[in-house]
């Protein structure tokens, strides 16, 4: 068996099989396949795509290619959120806490930015000193005294999936339905937890740009799941459009600490909720949704929920002052407004072009060497809906280098389109698979 011989055939359509699989993720694991064979048969898949086997022999080949992580010390049933990604996705920031709140523990993974802006951890490395390198011993403690622990992925947890997540983020090979879900699934299976929202964005700004790919997608990680013996759920929600205001790392988590203390966007509050309901339920702590979210809703509005983010982010080295203070955390250099130039409705905000207008600006990585600029980004004034006048401000861009401003504010116009009538509201809840 070598890898040329796979590639050629997965070129041609050809399905690989269970040993075929296994000794490639092996192989590639342990160095023995060079990035730029790896890479060919990414974008082979690319283009022919995975059956349904293939797909579950992927996941579970890259899942037992390390640890198994076990958490049976976390008293309670555990359960973990994972998002296919989106702009201005910063939802495990107000989610976990929130949920932790309750007394459901929280036991996460999280990765790095996989595109246009920072990753969870990226984000909440705003916090001077914030560090996700946690023993296992040290996660499983933070769980059960405080309910919530977010790490990052170990060498040792998942490593196939480590090394193609890095390899896929700079080869164009992202956005592909089999790849996205092998690498969600492996991580959760991997991860030991006990129940598992996945929350499956459709739009512009997602990977799955129409609903029925999204429904796709989504059907093909809970069914993984299932086989796998996890209580495994799915909420596929809106990405035309930024979630919240925020885009860009920094700002994103001052957006959160906001919804934290219960002034945050109604979209992001709407989807915590959603998404913390099942959580919560899964955990046995309500009998159903709508109970789990009177119980969240008074967690935000009594404080509690906020006290437990602060106690996190000092459980992992952050100054919580910070969580208090949110202008201690970094800022851009330069902060200018981008005006509407004529009067209208928002009608639609090419969601996809704002996620790479924050890469421009330094807010994600283009190669796996990047290094990010916490400060940069957006922050939008007007959303799809919206009413404007000619020079009210569309968005606010953060940026650290003069050049990089004049051009994002100029893709940020072309980004905006505008109708005399205002448009209908879409829904940010599109379904529910469970």
């Amino acid at each position: 068996m070598n890898m040329y011989e796979l590639i050629v055939k997965k070129k041609r359509g050809g399905e690989l099989a269970k040993g075929e699989i296994d000794w490639m993720i092996r192989e590639y694991t342990a160095g023995r396949i060079p990035d730029y064979q790896m890479s060919a048969m990414m974008m082979a898949v690319c283009f022919v795509g995975m059956s349904a086997e293939e797909t579950k022999d992927l996941t579970l080949a890259m899942a037992h290619s390390g640890d198994m992580l076990d958490l049976s010390a976390i008293r309670g049933i555990k359960v973990d959120k994972h998002s296919t990604g989106g702009v201005g996705d910063k939802t495990t920031l107000v989610l976990a806490p929130l949920v932790a709140s309750l007394g459901v523990p929280v036991a996460k993974m999280s990765g790095r930015g996989l595109g246009h802006t920072g990753g969870t951890i990226d984000k909440l490395e705003s916090f001077t000193g914030f560090y996700t390198d946690l023993t296992p011993e040290q996660f499983i403690r933070n769980v059960n005294t405080i309910h919530i622990a977010v790490a990052g992925q170990t060498a040792n947890l998942a490593p196939a999936d480590k090394k193609l997540y890095a390899l896929r983020d700079v080869t164009g090979t992202v956005d592909q339905m089999s790849l996205i879900a092998s690498s969600i699934m492996s991580k959760k299976l991997a991860s030991g937890a006990d129940g598992i929202v996945l929350d499956v964005k459709t739009g512009d700004g997602a990977f799955m740009k129409s609903l029925d790919d999204a429904r796709a997608l989504a059907e093909e990680m809970v069914s993984i799941g299932k086989l796998a013996g996890k209580d495994v759920s799915a909420v596929i929600s809106d990405m035309d459009q930024p979630l919240g205001s925020a885009v860009g790392n920094a700002l994103e988590v001052k957006e959160a600490i906001r919804t934290l203390k219960g002034q945050g966007p109604e979209d992001l509050e709407q989807l915590v909720l959603v998404l913390g309901s099942i959580m919560t339920v899964k955990a046995g702590r309500a009998e159903n949704t709508e109970e789990a979210e009177r119980l969240l809703r008074d967690s935000l509005e009594s404080g509690r929920a906020f006290e437990v983010f602060k106690a996190f982010i000092r459980a992992q080295g952050g100054d919580p002052e910070e969580a208090e203070h949110p202008e201690l955390l970094p800022s851009a250099a330069y902060q200018e407004a981008v005006c509407a130039e004529r009067d209208g409705f928002v009608s639609d905000i090419r969601t996809e072009e704002i996620g790479r207008i924050c890469l421009l600006l330094g807010g994600g990585r283009e190669t796996k060497e990047s290094a990010i600029d916490l400060s940069v980004g957006l922050v939008l004034c007007k959303k799809k809906g919206d009413a404007v006048k000619k020079g009210e401000p569309l968005a606010v861009i953060h940026a650290s280098d003069p050049g990089k401003l004049s051009e994002a504010k100029k893709r940020l116009l072309e980004a905006y389109e505008f109708t005399s009538q205002k448009p209908e509201a879409a829904p940010l809840i599109k379904d529910i698979i469970s």
